[in-house]
C-alpha cells in the first residue's frame, strides 16, 4: 500500500495544538487588526478547518494585500524549481499573527534617533551602526598566589 497524498497528508503533528492551548480560542485573535502592508506570519490553528491554508505555507511569512471580514489576503513567496513565485493566498485570521521580526529594526530606528538628537545637541559624531563584539582584552595571570599546576593525562587501564 502506498502512502496516502491528500491534501492534508503529513500533518498529525505539524497541525496540533500545544499542550494546555486546547479548547475554546480565545477573543483576542478576532480583534487583531489586520492593515494592507503588515507582515504577518501564518500559524495554522488545526481546531479550526475553513479557511486554512496548505501546509506548505505553514510558518511562511507575508504580506496583507487585501482585508475582509473574516480573512486576509496575503503574498507569500513559494520556491518553485529554480524560480521564486509570489503566491497570493486567502486565510482567516485565525490562522494568521503579526509578524516579529521588524521590531526589533523598529525598536533600534527609535532608539538612534534619540541618540542623533542628543549627540546634534551636543555637537558631536556618532556612530549608529551595529558593531560585532571583538574578541576580549588581554591580561596577565598573576602566579604569585597560584601556583603552575601541570595537567597530565591518565594512563589507559584494560579493565576485563
Amino acid at each position: 500500500m502506498g502512502h496516502a497524498k491528500g491534501y492534508r497528508s503529513g500533518t498529525r503533528y505539524l497541525f496540533q495544538k500545544r499542550f494546555g492551548t486546547h479548547g475554546v480560542i480565545p477573543l483576542s485573535r478576532y480583534y487583531k487588526v489586520y492593515k494592507v502592508g503588515d507582515i504577518v506570519d501564518i500559524k495554522v490553528d488545526g481546531a479550526i478547518h475553513k479557511g486554512m491554508p496548505h501546509k506548505y505555507y505553514q510558518g511562511r511569512t507575508g504580506r496583507v494585500y487585501n482585508v475582509t471580514q473574516r480573512a486576509v489576503g496575503v503574498v507569500v513567496n513559494k520556491r518553485v524549481g529554480n524560480r521564486i513565485l509570489p503566491k497570493r493566498i486567502n486565510v482567516r485570521i485565525e490562522h494568521v499573527q503579526h509578524s516579529k521580526c521588524r521590531d526589533d529594526f523598529l525598536r533600534r530606528m527609535k532608539r538612534n534617533e534619540v541618540l542623533k538628537k542628543k549627540a546634534k545637541a551636543k555637537g558631536v559624531r556618532i556612530l549608529l551602526k551595529r558593531v560585532p563584539p571583538g574578541p576580549r582584552k588581554g591580561h596577565f595571570v598573576s602566579t604569585k598566589d597560584n601556583a603552575a599546576e601541570t595537567v597530565t593525562p591518565v594512563p589507559f587501564e584494560f579493565l576485563v
